[in-house]
């Protein structure tokens, strides 16, 4: 009898102990994370506020629709998984969401700089990166103000200097008029464009923000969608299919990020401000996708058309249209894990998963190196 109570308690000792190992194991130093950004990492910000978007969106991890611009999970999903915290809920979400462990600012069409049009004549979204600030002042504000309320779908109010600050935007500065101004013109107020990043990084900073991660920008010359839209010779193509001049000034912006990027650090000597080069995760998928599992670089795997591209701008994803008397519906292909782009204009999931698996992996994305792993127990992302 004294061996079976004796092994019994054992086995309970034993399994406390696992408990509180598992716990301690999956500490992170961050407990939130708040993010900026546009349609790549918009987890239903602008779905919430403009109601629109069908099928075949989220077909692959959600099964429906969530207001993600992808097939599944964007990459600030993954990074939230990877650092043991839930989903982020977009801060214009007014039903169901939690952000007790931080909140989603991002909204799809989204721009750095003050849009100078309407979202119903161009389809830029009015919740430009000023915007976004403006929601985060609000929001903590609002925290600090009931805080002493005890409502359970809120964080502490000492939340703010222990998250993780992600920004992923400024693409659609760098596009919505690339088309029409080229080049040259788009070039004048790229600083701008990182300027209004780096003030905002240092006001959040004021406001208890110490550790930044600031994604670059993907090389836009491999999407499909630009591919086709943007004017080209076939001289500009490189031997990957991709178009050589916009990427280059794709990294010209790339460089003048960094460099404020390392500026804005040396003025905030106890702040961690992180310039991530996902545009060089992105490049290597598109030139070479078959090195990391995928197929198709170039492709869309929604879209119209076939070819190289399946991308028809007349149609986009989901979308069924009239055209020169003919009715053509943009689909989803059966195999998005196959695919580095989804609609041609986002990544899939499969990608954004590859993304975000080197951002929580793999330090030399990063500038100055920087490692999660030192501040988190990096949980898998399945």
């Amino acid at each position: 009898m004294m061996s079976c109570w004796f092994s019994s308690v054992m086995a309970w000792f034993i399994l406390i102990i696992i408990i509180i190992t598992t716990c301690v194991e999956s500490k992170c130093a961050f407990e939130a994370i708040f993010n900026f950004g546009d349609s790549n990492t918009d987890t239903g910000g602008f779905n919430a506020a403009f109601p629109s978007q069908g099928p075949p969106y989220g077909m692959t991890y959600f099964k429906r629709p969530t207001g993600r611009a992808t097939d599944g999970r964007v990459i600030v999903d993954f990074l939230a998984q990877g650092l043991g915290l839930p989903f982020l809920s977009p801060y214009l979400q007014s039903i169901g969401s939690d952000f007790r462990h931080g909140a989603n600012f991002a909204t799809s069409a989204s721009t750095v700089l003050m849009p100078q049009t309407s979202l119903f004549v161009s389809g830029v979204s009015p919740f430009y990166l000023g915007i976004q600030l403006q929601q985060f002042k609000l929001f903590k504000a609002k925290i600090d103000e009931f805080q002493s309320k005890g409502n359970t779908n809120l964080p502490p109010s000492d939340i703010f200097g222990k998250s993780l600050y992600t920004f992923y935007i400024g693409q659609n500065d760098f596009t919505g008029d690339l088309g029409s101004k080229g080049i040259g013109g788009v070039k004048q107020y790229l600083p701008q464009v990182v300027s209004q990043i780096v003030s905002t990084i240092k006001e959040i900073y004021g406001l208890g923000g110490r550790t930044f991660l600031v994604l670059n920008l993907a090389p836009i010359g491999c999407y499909p969608a630009f591919l086709v839209k943007l004017p080209h010779e076939s001289s500009d193509i490189d031997e990957c299919g991709c178009l050589i001049s916009y990427n280059n000034e794709v990294v010209d912006y790339n460089n003048m990020l960094k460099d404020a990027l390392a500026q804005t650090r040396r003025d905030l000597s106890d702040a961690n401000v992180i310039y991530v080069d996902t545009h060089a995760v992105l490049l290597e998928l598109f030139q070479d996708p078959t090195s990391h599992g995928l197929k198709y670089g170039n492709k869309a795997c929604c879209g119209q058309g076939g070819g190289s591209y399946n991308f028809n701008q007349e149609v986009y994803c989901g979308n069924t249209k009239e055209v020169n008397g003919q009715t053509l519906s943009a689909t989803a292909c059966e195999d998005p894990y196959n695919y580095v782009s989804w609609d041609g204009i986002h990544a899939t999931e499969a990608a954004n998963k590859i993304t975000a698996n080197i951002i929580l992996n793999d330090g030399s994305i990063f500038d100055p190196p920087f490692s999660l792993h030192k501040f988190c127990d990096i949980q898998p992302v399945g």
